[in-house]
């Protein structure tokens, strides 16, 4: 191998990512730099938790706190395919390639069809809507991740990559 990477060390991390069970879905390096937080300040009041079966009760994003107005920001570059009211609550959706990212609940201000770009302002985040609500002006934005059916977790899109060092 050219690349200056030992074949123990290719073995070790092909071992790493098979114990792991594909749990470790790493964000491509190359968009690593097209993906930021939908709120400025995030903090997260719920985790992910993927139900092993669509159809089975778990928490299929992650809930960052925030005020009602604040700014909802797309967290990359693509496409918004909707915008508009799912249940009684403001929704907009983004398509990133094979991804696609769920804000709600959103007083949308784009358009289906709109090209956005990471940090753009998609909508305000809505009053009174969210479960995670302790008092009137505080609510949360719930934020979404899937490829395909699948849901993934948001949060890898914007946390730091751990990367592995070869063995001295």
């Amino acid at each position: 191998m050219n690349s200056g990477v030992s074949r123990r060390t290719v073995g070790i991390l092909a071992l790493l990512a098979l114990l792991s069970g594909g749990l470790i879905q790493p964000v491509p390096a190359t968009a690593a730099s097209q993906w930021d937080w939908p709120i400025q300040n995030a903090r997260l009041s719920v985790g992910f938790d993927r139900p092993p079966q669509n159809w089975l009760p778990g928490h299929r994003g992650v809930d960052l706190v925030g005020k009602s107005g604040d700014r909802v920001l797309a967290a990359g570059n693509g496409v918004v395919t909707f915008a508009g009211t799912v249940a009684g609550k403001g929704v907009v959706v983004i398509k990133h390639g094979s991804l696609r990212t769920t804000y709600e609940p959103v007083s949308a201000l784009v358009l289906v069809g709109s090209s956005v770009r990471v940090g753009e302002l998609i909508g305000r985040l809505a009053p009174g809507q969210s479960h995670c609500a302790t008092q009137s002006t505080v609510s949360c934005l719930h934020w979404g991740l899937l490829r395909g059916e699948k849901y993934l977790n948001p949060l890898a899109l914007v946390k730091k990559q751990v990367r592995l060092l070869p063995m001295l």
